[in-house]
């Protein structure tokens, strides 16, 4: 097999970039470092003692997570590293702390302020160096699917004449590996891979830069199935419940805000209420809270044209464009999360006009219902609202990339991609 299982691990090449020194350096400078402060005090059968022998475990675990979430999170396409290190190492140091707390065990405050700010500068450093070094050289071997390829910024594209390695160190190959090549050809894929060249599959190269699934056909996930992971679908349901029963009580009083505003701000109901298409092609009636003005329900053309939101659309409220923004509007949906209907992230459920009319152009559409649908997606973090059909077939692209890509990983990045986009507005109408 010549192309290796993550496609990105392109962007991993020098010593500093790799797991092993990464997590050496963390090591150092957040254990190692902070325990000769506290020297005195190491092996001692004394509350110091232990305490300082309680925090070099956790300070260890802590790094070791956070670097391999960091890791983890950079290997999803258009994340940087940077975005993803305070947060990561916060949690982790956070969890830390607070099993300490929990089970009672002393702790050492100097040792894990300092080895928390060492383990972040150093993090911040390794992504640094990264970031200088992370545009590769890819040559592409000029037959098959090559019109899958299009420019990216974060990588040089050249294209292969003869079939002879290329010069440039650290050079990656691109074919489409599905193509009878020649026999010279394949011979100089086979000892790429020998000499160790990376050497990728265009279509998976390009899902992973791109972070959307062409939609020529159906795609398989790495399990070689169109089903999920069933066991994650499963984990995935109780995290979801966890969640509503924990943040329900936070969230009610906000709730009640919101609605007193939208009821005070403009004549109509509290709820917005429309019929969408639901998990295995199931319409449900969705709830959010209504953001635009009451207006007389259209049909057929007009209902498909109107289920799309303009930029600047004269239909929202003024209370409405904070709600979109912040996509407060959403968060009624917890209901339908409870209900089973829908869960905290999956790909949107469209209105049943779009839906049937997608169905229509896109014969494996229904595909994207084999998940249930969430109050945010992969595809919402990184385009937004669409407008039009170009962004809706993107849409489906990104929708297709999460069902493909369904993981904990991945959920976990788009929750905390949401935060970001629920702070700066990313992408609202």
């Amino acid at each position: 097999m010549l192309m290796r299982r993550d496609p990105i691990a392109w962007r991993l090449g020098s010593k500093a970039e790799k797991l092993r020194a990464q997590l050496l350096l963390g090591l150092f400078s957040g254990v190692v470092l902070p325990a000769m402060l506290l020297v005195p005090y190491l092996g001692q059968d004394s509350r110091a003692g232990r305490g300082v022998t309680h925090s070099i475990i956790a300070a260890t675990l802590a790094i070791i997570v956070a670097t391999l979430s960091v890791r983890r999170f950079a290997s999803f396409p258009g994340t940087r590293a940077f975005t993803y290190i305070l947060p990561s190492f916060a949690s982790t140091y956070g969890l830390a702390l607070t099993v300490l707390l929990l089970a009672r065990l002393d702790y050492n405050r100097l040792f894990l302020s300092v080895s928390f700010a060492l383990a972040v500068l150093v993090a911040f450093t390794i992504a640094l160096h990264i970031a200088r070094n992370a545009q590769r050289h890819f040559w592409l071997v000029p037959f098959g699917r090559t019109e899958l390829v299009r420019e990216t910024p974060e990588v040089r594209w050249g294209v292969l004449t003869q079939p002879d390695l290329p010069s440039v160190s650290r050079s990656v190959i691109v074919a489409d590996l599905h193509h009878d090549h020649d026999d010279d050809w394949a011979r100089m894929l086979a000892v790429a891979a020998i000499q160790g060249h990376e050497v990728y599959h265009t279509k998976v190269l390009m899902e992973s830069l791109t972070g959307q699934v062409s939609m020529e056909h159906l795609s398989e996930n790495s399990f070689g199935s169109l089903v999920p992971n069933l066991i994650y679908v499963h984990v995935k349901r109780a995290v979801d419940l966890i969640g509503v029963l924990v943040l329900a009580p936070v969230l009610a009083p906000l709730l009640l805000g919101i609605a007193l505003m939208i009821k005070l701000g403009s004549p109509g109901p509290v709820l917005f209420i429309q019929e969408r298409m639901g998990y295995r092609g199931i319409p449900f009636r969705m709830i959010k809270f209504r953001t635009m003005h009451v207006r007389d329900e259209a049909s057929g053309e007009a209902a498909r044209s109107e289920a799309m939101t303009a930029l600047r659309d004269p239909r929202i409220t003024r209370i409405g464009h904070i709600l979109r923004r912040s996509r407060m509007d959403e968060l009624p949906q917890i209901w339908h999360i409870l209900k089973g209907e829908m869960s905290w992230i999956g790909p949107r459920p469209e209105a049943i006009p779009l839906s049937r009319w997608y169905e229509n152009e896109i014969p494996f559409y229904l595909y994207r219902h084999i998940l249930r649908p969430g109050i945010s997606g992969w595809a919402q973090v990184r385009q937004g609202h669409v407008t039009d059909v170009d962004d809706v077939r993107a849409k489906l692209k990104y929708d297709f990339y999460y069902i493909k890509n369904f993981s904990a990983w991945l959920d976990l990045l788009i929750a905390l991609k949401t935060l970001r986009t629920v702070l700066s507005g990313f992408g609202s109408r």
